[in-house]
């Protein structure tokens, strides 16, 4: 139990080191008693990380030698005890975690609720009321539909980071309660195909300007109904808000529903769509050769990321309906199945230049047909599958689902 009031603390993100900097300045002057802390992370290869915490006059830059230099070991040996010896020094008002441009804010999270500093999860000590994000207008778009991974820009949050630029710079803007602007577009076809993009991937998520709001501005712009951290159920809704179902300057929103499973071969195949014209895919995949799990698909410009969510409820194995969350429960209400339960597909695609007619096609061919769904799950176990063993990185204590580590950190070279 908490014996003393959580300390507010915020979340800056962003892959502009410059803009979110000035954003969280900006927070830091609003309010006397705010903390900033920031982790750079450009020499993490070597396993150093610098350390920099501002609070009122004093400002103090910390070198830090990590033994296996990674976000995760950052995370859990500096970032987690550090929030909390601040959050119990009495003139501490407000704490600013300003991420570095390689952190996403999600697996922050996840760990502050869920990651033991001695008996307790410093959530016990702070309360996470927004997380920001930042977008560089003039670079996000490009971020976002290209190929570039981290290491091409010396911004890996780790030796082994094999993440790409797209995907840290949508899952930033994905889990943000307030997305603040920065700079300007490169023209106006430019600006109004990130905003159409935008529309698409963070619909309910307020948009400020950060050169006309203050620290108090960009705070009051984050909604009641916030998600302030929580961690997102690979097993819930994968559409938070009302996104636009029309094309707009090219962006359209596919969704693909089936209740049959796949072929891995021709699945496996099938996964090229979603790496040329797509700026983005999330979502569930019932695969016949392994049909008590469920795969999780996520792919992000030029990057496609393979793992698992954990089985299914109908699985052998699979979780008891008391100990999901109530949207999961309803979801798998809907859609159940008198002989495969909960076990579905439903992937989310936002499409850049390729059609959803592509995409339902080459999906919808990956399924399998009549005569294999009747040769049963006795068949299906002995179909070749190209997929292989899931990969778990050595660090898993920090990710935001036990399952999750192995959709982002596994890649299918196309």
């Amino acid at each position: 139990m908490t014996h003393h009031s959580r300390v507010p603390l915020v979340l800056v993100s962003g892959l502009a080191a410059g803009p979110n900097a000035t954003l969280a300045e900006l927070l830091r002057v609003a309010e006397p008693g705010t903390a900033v802390v920031h982790h750079d992370l450009r020499e993490i290869r070597s396993g150093v990380v610098r350390r920099r915490l501002r609070l009122g006059d004093f400002d103090e830059l910390t070198v830090l030698e990590l033994a296996h230099g990674c976000v995760s070991c950052t995370l859990r040996q500096d970032l987690l005890p550090l929030l909390r010896r601040l959050a119990r020094r009495p003139e501490v008002a407000r704490i600013v975690v300003r991420l570095d441009e390689a952190m996403e804010p999600e697996p922050v999270s996840w760990a502050i609720r869920n990651v033991l500093v001695g008996a307790h999860p410093v959530a016990d000590d702070v309360d996470l009321r927004a997380v920001l994000t930042v977008v560089d207008r003039a670079s996000w778009l490009a971020d976002v539909t290209g190929d570039d991974e981290l290491a091409d820009r010396n911004l890996q949050g780790s030796p082994e980071d094999e993440r790409t630029v797209a995907q840290v710079a949508l899952s930033q803007v994905e889990f943000a309660d307030v997305l603040v602007l920065a700079g300007a577009a490169a023209d106006a076809w430019s600006a109004a195909k990130a905003s159409a993009v935008l529309d698409r991937v963070a619909p309910s998520v307020p948009r400020v300007e950060l050169a006309r709001t203050d620290g108090h501005g960009v705070l009051a712009a984050v909604p009641g109904d916030a998600r302030r951290g929580e961690v997102t159920d690979m097993h819930g809704a994968l559409l938070r808000g009302e996104p636009p179902v029309h094309v707009d300057c090219g962006i359209g929103l596919v969704t693909f529903t089936a209740q049959r499973p796949f072929h891995p071969a021709r699945l496996h195949d099938a996964l090229d769509v979603l790496l040329d014209g797509v700026v983005r895919t999330r979502g569930r995949a019932w695969v016949a050769s392994r049909p008590d799990v469920a795969f999780w698909i996520e792919s992000a410009g030029g990057g496609l990321g393979i793992g698992h969510a954990g089985p299914w409820l109908a699985a052998p194995d699979g979780p008891k309906w008391t100990d999901v969350s109530p949207e999961r429960r309803t979801l798998a209400s809907l859609r159940w199945h008198p002989v495969h339960g909960d076990r579905a597909q439903e992937l989310v695609v936002v499409t850049d230049q390729t059609t959803p007619d592509e995409i339902d096609a080459a999906l919808r061919g990956a399924l399998l047909t009549e005569a294999e769904l009747a040769a049963g799950p006795e068949a299906w176990a002995h179909y070749p599958d190209p997929f292989g063993d899931w990969h778990e990185e050595p660090c898993e204590d920090t990710e935001p689902d036990p399952a999750r580590h192995s959709a982002a950190n596994r890649k299918e070279e196309r």
